[in-house]
C-alpha cells in the first residue's frame, strides 16, 4: 500500500499556517478541554472541527493528539487558536492528578 492509496497527505505545518508555537501558552498534556455545543455550528474545518466535536466531552490535549493521529505540537497550536477564538475552554484543573488520569495520558502518549 502506498501513500497515494491513503488519500492526500497534508503536512502538519499546513494545518497551523507554519506556526510552531501556540497563541495560548501553558497547555500541558493533561490539560482538560471542552467545547460548548454552540461551537458545533462555528465555521470550522478539518482538525479544528474534529477537536470541537471531540470536546463535547472533556478531553486532554494528549487524548486529542492521539484521536487525530496528529503531532502534539500541531494539536497544541490548533487548540490555542480555538481557545483564543472562544470555541474551547479549559476545564478546572486538579492540583493532584489521579493515577487513572496519569495512566490514560501515558497510554495516549505511547500511541503517538
Amino acid at each position: 500500500m502506498s501513500v497515494a492509496d491513503d488519500g492526500p497527505v497534508v503536512r502538519p505545518f499546513m494545518l497551523t499556517g507554519g506556526r510552531t508555537r501556540p497563541v495560548h501558552d501553558g497547555l500541558r498534556l493533561e490539560t482538560q478541554l471542552s467545547a460548548a455545543p454552540a461551537a458545533l455550528s462555528a465555521p470550522l474545518r478539518f482538525e479544528s472541527r474534529r477537536i470541537v466535536e471531540l470536546c463535547q466531552r472533556p478531553h486532554s490535549l494528549a487524548d486529542l493528539a492521539a484521536s487525530l493521529a496528529a503531532p502534539l505540537g500541531v494539536v497544541r497550536v490548533i487548540v490555542g487558536d480555538l481557545l483564543t477564538e472562544g470555541y474551547l475552554r479549559i476545564e478546572e484543573q486538579p492540583d493532584v492528578l489521579s493515577i487513572d488520569l496519569i495512566e490514560r495520558i501515558r497510554d495516549r502518549v505511547r500511541a503517538l
